[in-house]
């Protein structure tokens, strides 16, 4: 097995071949497919696919004193409490930004005059085509919190620095809460050594 790719390597080559594929399963969230495939070692073999029909959005607002806000919540997949980043979805159609706007507002109550996007990332790639989009949120006023009919919130403010130790010591194991306040924290540090 070679670990560098060569110069002959072809990162766009898909060694999967599809026979078929089936949608077996759909709601106003998620399709779920089930592909009849040849694998790259030519072996047949089936390959489920969860598709989302929305971007994921996580946004890690800070105020000027380097604090930010987590929101917990029941997860119900993982029969577990998770205190995450601000986080939903928005419709792939729309424009990402303006999705993570409105879902900073329900969660938060906050708006917010400065954005940046930080991060671009697959949540779980093996088995399902979700992308996400991370934004650091500043510049921040406060206002009414609009919660969707699902969600229970809880809205701790806290350091950043406080949510980055909650990430190295797995309080937070919610993927795009630990890519973003990682991220976020990378962020505002090259910024102060500008």
């Amino acid at each position: 097995m070679s670990h560098i790719p060569s110069s002959d390597f072809d990162e766009t080559r898909n060694p999967w071949q599809i026979l078929s594929s089936e949608l077996t399963y759909q709601n106003p969230w998620i399709r779920v497919r089930e592909d009849q495939v040849i694998n790259p070692k030519g072996g047949r073999g089936i390959y489920g696919v969860v598709s989302m029909k929305n971007k994921a959005l996580g946004i890690v607002p800070v105020d000027a004193e380097g604090n930010t806000w987590l929101v917990g919540q029941y997860r119900y997949p993982l029969n577990e409490y998770s205190w995450e980043i601000p986080m939903g979805g928005g419709p792939i159609e729309l424009d990402v930004l303006e999705s993570a706007q409105r879902e900073l507002k329900e969660e938060t109550g906050f708006t917010a005059k400065r954005w940046t996007k930080i991060a671009r990332l697959h949540t779980s790639n093996s088995v399902t085509d979700e992308e996400g989009f991370v934004y650091l949120a500043e510049d921040l006023e406060a206002g009414e919190v609009e919660p969707e009919e699902t969600e229970d919130l809880r809205l701790w403010k806290l350091p950043l620095a406080e949510a980055v130790a909650m990430v190295m010591d797995d309080r937070i194991t919610d993927a795009i809460s630990v890519a973003g306040l990682l991220k976020a924290e990378k962020v505002l540090q090259s910024r102060q050594v500008q």
